[in-house]
């Protein structure tokens, strides 16, 4: 689905970020959350592409790739999400993901593929999760919500070497209709901290999550 070197530059760009046609744009720390995003201008969209360097320095490496990946268990943590389920469609496997917007603005939604691998950089284990937007006829757009056609991810997992993990991450979408530049420029700068501090709450509850799966 994805190409060796897309994955071996997320996974080297964690600890060597390029940011030479990127500009700075907003950092926040928080409670054991600490992110630094940098923007840049796509003209032929008229939006910007982002690049993540973040911390969550009290969560295991393992426990983020696991809880990134439980799709059930995002649907309990993240209010955001309307719907999120797998699909296959001529032998692809994806997922349907259906976001909350505010009102009076519509949902979007999302088909997309993901992969994961995991490599040893530099000694450290580094897991690389990439997710593309993928068109699905079995799943067409729905009345009243916008389908996403563009959408382009890239996250990368390391341990910080103590009990917490780094994480960079590439980030496009085109969210289409007439949102405000205003709201894009907002949602930017409080949405990645704010994700990244959900899922830090998310995963310090995971274990008691799974147990009571078990029960």
């Amino acid at each position: 689905m994805f190409t060796d070197d897309e994955f071996l530059k997320a996974a080297n760009e964690i600890n060597n970020i390029t940011v030479d046609d990127f500009e700075f744009f907003t950092e926040s720390a928080g409670d054991k959350v600490t992110c630094k995003i940098y923007r840049r201008y796509k003209e032929e969209s008229g939006l910007y592409d982002y690049k993540i360097l973040g911390d969550l320095v009290d969560v295991p490496t393992d426990t983020c790739k696991a809880v990134y990946m439980d799709l059930d268990y995002r649907k309990k943590w993240d209010s955001y999400v309307k719907a999120l389920e797998e699909f296959e469609e001529s032998g692809v496997k994806g997922i349907y993901w259906n976001v909350n917007y505010p009102f009076p603005m519509s949902n979007r939604d999302y088909t997309y593929i993901r992969e994961l691998r995991e490599f040893d950089i530099n000694g450290i284990p580094t897991t690389v999760v990439i997710a593309r937007s993928h068109p699905v006829a079995s799943i067409p757009a729905k009345s009243g919500v916008v389908r996403v056609a563009d959408y382009n991810q890239t996250l990368t997992f390391q341990s910080d070497g103590k009990q917490g993990t780094k994480a960079f991450m590439y980030y496009f979408d085109n969210p289409g209709g007439m949102i405000p530049t205003w709201l894009i420029n907002w949602a930017a700068k409080t949405g990645v901290p704010s994700f990244m501090t959900s899922m830090r709450k998310a995963c310090l509850g995971y274990e008691d999550y799974k147990k009571k799966l078990k029960n």
